[in-house]
């Protein structure tokens, strides 16, 4: 599950983005004028294991300076022009710097939006009740794991999880860095917002093939923003709605390019974690970390897991990525 070669190439890419960012900013002679936003965090929260809980914050609009710990994007917030903020983590809370000054109503949606891709209203108590007593997990607690960051817009979700499959991260980030850049809109910094489903709807199966080298996946794109630009389907409906789990898989499963691993994903981020969502990196981090370096079956994965009930996949999640953050648990905001 989206899951990113980390390390120091992704470290240097961070570094070479942010300072495009700072340089297309002074040529436009943009200075940042910064407003400030505090936004209070749920008892045991962590700002860096949300933000680095997958591959997310490596893709575009997301930009991550992991030497500050500062996550950054542009949003959507029923201005003239979208805005670039910059998130960190502070002891009980969320800091917010907003790019320019705005207005009540463009507050509150980045304090919504914000809230959303941080999972700060998720209610976790009953996962970590689930995982408390057993010692192969009680450090999920403690460490405040557990939430999955995600975007602003289901759409966004759908759209990212939809390029991650069969295929590397390096051609999911070309492919959702060639959205952002084509088709995103603008903003005074001359960073760029996930584009909206109107926006990807107006473009041909031939430009998602040619530019945006999406591959077998170009019709599909070109459909799903269709669908959503015209009413016809609502995925943003799906983070409410009260169908079971597996009816509201398979009502994601009409979307030309979703299947049952894309499903999974998306399921997760809704805040459903039934299902486990099981690819090649999983059961190889599984094999070396569970299974003694030997192949396992899927079967015995699921057995493994099968005790955390309908957090079985949530507790999967974390114990993959558990040493991602190792060395920098000692503050946990």
């Amino acid at each position: 599950m989206l899951s990113n070669r980390r390390g120091t190439e992704t470290q240097k890419k961070t570094l070479r983005t942010e300072a495009r960012h700072q340089k297309t900013a002074a040529a436009k002679g943009h200075a940042y004028k910064l407003m400030e936003i505090s936004i209070p965090t749920p008892s045991g929260f962590s700002f860096k294991r949300t933000v680095i809980s997958h591959g997310w914050y490596n893709l575009p609009p997301f930009d991550l300076d992991q030497e500050e710990w500062i996550l950054s994007r542009v949003l959507n917030v029923g201005t003239a022009q979208p805005i670039m903020v910059r998130i960190s983590g502070a002891k009980g809370l969320v800091k917010v710097a907003a790019s320019r000054a705005l207005g009540k109503r463009a507050s509150e949606q980045v304090i919504r939006d914000v809230r959303h891709m941080l999972r700060l209203d998720d209610e976790m108590s009953s996962f970590y009740a689930a995982v408390a007593h057993d010692p192969e997990f009680n450090w999920v607690a403690s460490s405040g794991a557990g939430r999955l960051l995600r975007s602003p817009t289901v759409f966004e979700d759908l759209v990212k999880t939809m390029c991650t499959t069969n295929c590397s991260w390096a051609l999911t980030y070309k492919m959702v860095d060639g959205l952002v850049g084509e088709l995103g809109r603008e903003s005074r910094g001359g960073q760029r917002t996930f584009p909206s489903p109107e926006a990807m709807a107006s473009k041909t199966e031939r430009f998602y093939r040619d530019v945006i080298r999406a591959g077998y996946r170009a019709p599909y794109l070109k459909e799903l923003a269709e669908r959503v630009a015209g009413g016809s389907l609502d995925v943003e409906a799906w983070a409410s709605s009260e169908l079971t789990t597996p009816d509201l898989q398979r009502e994601m499963k009409t979307v030309k390019g979703v299947g049952d691993y894309a499903a999974e994903n998306l399921l997760k981020l809704l805040g459903r974690y039934d299902c486990l969502a099981l690819d090649s990196w999983v059961r190889g981090k599984f094999k070396r970390t569970r299974n003694a370096g030997r192949k396992t079956s899927d079967k015995k994965i699921e057995r493994y897991y099968s005790r955390f009930g309908s957090w079985r996949g949530l507790a999967l999640w974390c114990d993959m990525t558990r040493d991602w953050l190792e060395k920098e648990d000692t503050h946990i905001w």
